[in-house]
């Protein structure tokens, strides 16, 4: 388990909570230009970003174990999650393994080398790798369209009279 010093939290953005850290994690792979169902964790405890050199970790309360159903690969997620980002690539991954065969294997690397290709790079560090389609690991955002950042469900303005009924 890797703990994140005093000093990278003090200058780092962090937020607290399960469904904080589902928006920021998903908003996070949205702006570094990779697909957004990347961390599908659950119960998120605390995440924290430090741009200024890429660090972001992610705490959960306990490890999962999630399928993606498009590729059909089992990915285990420890309850830290720690890596470097940047865009198009996540660096020195840690607390992320894939099964493969009847071996489980840690990731350390996921890159998106030519965007245009549709296709992201999954690697290991024995230097194998496996490609996928991007699309595989992209998940519909309908709910986060309609609540903003503090979780508040968006009203949307309609033209014309509303009229109330009382009950």
């Amino acid at each position: 388990m890797v703990l994140v010093s005093e000093e990278i939290k003090a200058r780092s953005e962090m937020y607290h909570g399960d469904e904080m850290g589902q928006i920021k994690s998903k908003e996070l792979l949205k702006e570094i230009g990779l697909p957004n169902g990347l961390l599908p964790l659950k119960d998120i405890e605390e995440c924290g970003y430090d741009r200024e050199s890429g660090f972001v970790w992610l705490i959960q309360k306990k490890s999962i174990t999630h399928k993606f159903d498009k590729v059909g690969k089992l990915v285990s997620y420890a309850p830290e999650v720690t890596a470097t980002v940047e865009f198009g690539k996540i660096k020195k991954l840690t607390g992320v393994k894939v099964k493969e065969l009847l071996v489980w294997l840690t990731l350390n690397e996921i890159c998106l080398d030519d965007p245009s290709s549709g296709k992201i790079t999954f690697k290991v560090h024995s230097g194998l790798f496996r490609t996928f389609p991007v699309s595989a690991f992209e998940i519909e955002e309908k709910e986060a369209d309609d609540k903003d950042v503090k979780g508040n469900v968006k009203v949307k303005e309609e033209a014309g009279a509303v009229g109330v009924k009382e009950v």
